[in-house]
């Protein structure tokens, strides 16, 4: 039972890191960071809607008392945590923006201890003090930070959203089925994203061609999408809930981590994107401060249970 949850969980991690090498492709086709976004939260949520209304009807539900649940799931876990870190890998290489978006459990850790009060253990410091250490390495802190600024302001944002997402999963109970939770977020976000992404103005022409990103592999665009929506997206949503249900959310999230180790070795097979040695070695450090930390929130004792939290959404 338990290895067939960490295969299921280490399977998730690697479809969820295909989307940001497939958007990469996307952006090389002429559409924007908004754009790409739109189009895998619409067809995402669409497919995944309707394969539940097959399977799972009774997933689709939604209280009314958790209606402003799902709106701030849809805007922050969701749209918030896509829209950021789209717009980041137009300026980052795709393994330094996973790194960065991975230092949420520091993020959680701070809001847990300096919002909600919650005295922590020691090791949830620790690990946030390591966290930072490496990524001041992975950003070459001693070089006047050698990444593109902008792009590093995005993926902290993402990072911040996604911390956004843990706390919100802590909100949601035995009423909530997190497939269907994920199904209306990513909808929600679509509509949330459209007046700002506007996909009536998309160049929906682009699909039909085949793209080469500079040092990549030329792909079809409309293959990128295709797989960022159903690979990347619904089926590693519905494999990272399996998971998620057979291990726990501490061992589970865990394992999501290696969507940055996935992700870095995708984007250098596609995308001739390779990582320095600092990089390398700051990502570890990055890695290991950053499961201290939540492994540390998620153990506390008065903290709500997570057995059923949705797999992040990456």
């Amino acid at each position: 039972m338990r290895r067939a949850g960490l295969l299921i969980a280490f399977a998730s991690s690697w479809c969820f890191a295909f989307s940001g090498p497939m958007a990469k492709y996307l952006g090389a086709a002429g559409l924007a960071p908004l754009e790409s976004v739109w189009a895998r939260m619409a067809g995402a949520g669409m497919l995944l809607l309707a394969v539940l209304a097959v399977v799972r009807p009774a997933a689709l539900r939604i209280p009314r008392s958790r209606l402003l649940f799902f709106l701030a799931y849809a805007v922050v876990a969701v749209a918030g945590v896509q829209a950021l870190y789209f717009a980041a890998i137009t300026r980052l290489p795709v393994g330094v923006t996973l790194l960065i978006e991975f230092t949420s459990p520091v993020l959680v850790v701070l809001w847990v201890r300096f919002v909600r009060r919650v005295r922590l253990p020691r090791a949830a410091f620790v690990g946030a003090v390591v966290a930072v250490a490496g990524l001041g390495i992975v950003v070459e802190v001693w070089s006047g930070l050698a990444l593109d600024p902008v792009g590093l302001l995005l993926a902290f944002g993402a990072a911040a959203c996604c911390a956004g997402y843990f706390l919100l999963s802590d909100g949601f109970g035995d009423d909530v089925d997190p497939l269907g939770l994920i199904a209306w977020g990513l909808l929600g976000a679509a509509v949330v994203l459209a007046p700002i992404s506007r996909p009536w103005n998309i160049p929906w022409g682009a699909l039909s061609g085949t793209v080469t990103p500079q040092g990549g592999y030329p792909l079809p665009v409309a293959g990128a999408l295709a797989w960022m929506v159903v690979v990347a997206t619904v089926v590693a949503y519905i494999l990272g809930v399996t998971a998620v249900r057979r291990l726990s959310a501490a061992v589970g999230s865990t394992v999501a981590s290696l969507e940055v180790i996935a992700g870095a070795v995708i984007a250098w097979i596609l995308l001739g994107e390779a990582l320095g040695p600092f990089q390398i070695a700051g990502g570890v450090i990055v890695l290991t401060g950053a499961y201290l930390a939540q492994r540390a929130t998620a153990e506390l004792p008065a903290a709500p249970p997570q057995v059923r939290e949705p797999a992040r959404v990456g």
